[in-house]
């Protein structure tokens, strides 16, 4: 496992000056994210930052127990807490892992402590704000004009661009709760994008098999935020064709 005197792999860590990324590593701590666990709720003090190095996040909006749906994810490109760069200290919504990994750790603290002294971290991570924003409108855009098989065909290639592997473990059920859709509406749209040779679904996994085809899928919905990434961060989060 990398250390953060070494070279992170979290791409936001990465691409910090040696002066701005000095300010962090005495606080940084690696800790290992459990699939489902949570980091923060809706309204709770956010006592921790999560700079992910492995694994996926799920931001997901909340509006009652029933009412749920994933409004971003983040993984190695990214990072939890953003309120705290914003200087606040409450989450507005639900982070909860996704996929097995690790992240380093900074207390809040801290991290204000880091920004207070150098503006080019605060600007730096303020541009990470500026394209989780972009995130999240694309992903309010799909959820209101895509049809289902385009808007699973997204996530499928934004969750390819941060695992890096072409098989996931979940469930249909789990993906209902992202897409905000039944889970009978999830298991059609699989089997769609299966029958056209782009993916194999069983019960519990996902296999890519045309990243090409699930981009044409995606009828548009897919690309924007990742270009705008690219542009603002420097260090693409798309994975390579």
């Amino acid at each position: 496992m990398n250390s953060p005197h070494t070279g992170p792999r979290n791409r936001l860590l990465a691409v910090l000056p040696a002066t701005d990324l000095s300010l962090l590593q005495p606080s940084l701590e690696l800790v290992d994210l459990k699939a489902r666990q949570v980091l923060e709720m809706p309204g709770a003090p956010l006592t921790h930052v999560h700079f992910v190095e492995s694994g996926l996040v799920s931001v997901v909006g909340t509006a009652a127990p029933d009412h749920r749906i994933e409004v971003a994810m983040v993984g190695h490109e990214g990072m939890t807490g953003l309120g705290v760069v914003l200087g606040d200290d409450r989450s507005l919504n639900e982070a909860l892992v996704q996929s097995t990994g690790s992240a380093w750790r900074i207390a809040t603290p801290a991290l204000h402590k880091a920004m207070a002294a150098s503006p080019t971290l605060t600007a730096a991570l303020l541009r990470y704000v500026h394209v989780f924003v972009a995130q999240a409108s694309q992903t309010a855009l799909a959820n209101g004009r895509g049809k289902l098989d385009e808007r699973l065909a997204r996530w499928l290639l934004m969750w390819h661009d941060r695992l890096h592997d072409d098989n996931l473990t979940t469930t249909h059920e789990f993906l209902a709760l992202l897409l905000g859709v039944r889970r009978q509406g999830v298991t059609v749209a699989l089997h769609d994008l299966e029958g056209r040779g782009l993916i194999r679904s069983t019960r519990s996994l996902v296999r890519i098999l045309d990243r090409h085809g699930l981009q044409r899928a995606a009828n548009g919905f897919y690309g924007a935020p990742e270009a705008e990434y690219d542009r603002a961060i420097g260090l693409g989060v798309r994975r390579a064709l």
